[in-house]
């Protein structure tokens, strides 16, 4: 905006010749970057590395974190009898064998398994028939049969 302005109007001496105006812009901007920072050569230097090892640590965190969730899904999908997943294959063989599945996963994955095991119990099949309403049950089957009897009916001469 500023810039807009100054050109508009410009400077009233910049327009006789007197040539005052060009060399405030070229000192203005310094070529050195770590001038323009505000920094010596050295510290900037010792800021650059430190950005590098910062952005090198966050990717092999998430890397990690990738190869931890790749990890999980290999389990699942071991344990429903899924097809494999080449990706999951791949990220592992990157992360090598340092991975292993986050705790909080591992807990959720056990309460689901036992929780699938209680189900698949006769026990657990017993409890499922209490949880049943009889009479509701014994109506549905009647209606079920009543209306197989009237569709047969129809369509047979017979009966």
């Amino acid at each position: 905006m500023a810039f807009l302005i100054k050109s508009m109007i410009g400077n009233p001496l910049s327009g006789i010749g007197l040539g005052g105006g060009a060399d405030k812009e070229e000192e203005a901007a310094p070529t050195d970057p770590a001038k323009a920072a505000g920094m010596t050569r050295e510290e900037y230097e010792e800021y650059q590395k430190q950005l590098v090892e910062e952005k090198m640590e966050r990717d092999a965190d998430f890397l990690h974190k990738k190869a931890e969730r790749a990890t999980l899904r290999v389990c699942l999908r071991d344990k429903y009898r899924l097809p494999k997943s080449e990706q999951d294959d791949n990220m592992l063989e990157m992360a090598g064998d340092d991975v292993d599945v986050p705790e909080e996963l591992l807990k959720m994955v056990d309460e689901d398994a036992t929780e699938e095991e209680g189900k698949d119990s006769l026990l657990g099949q017993m409890q499922n028939l209490q949880n049943m309403d009889m009479d509701q049950l014994k109506e549905k089957a009647s209606a079920t049969v009543t209306e197989l009897r009237t569709k047969a009916e129809e369509k047979c001469s017979v009966m």
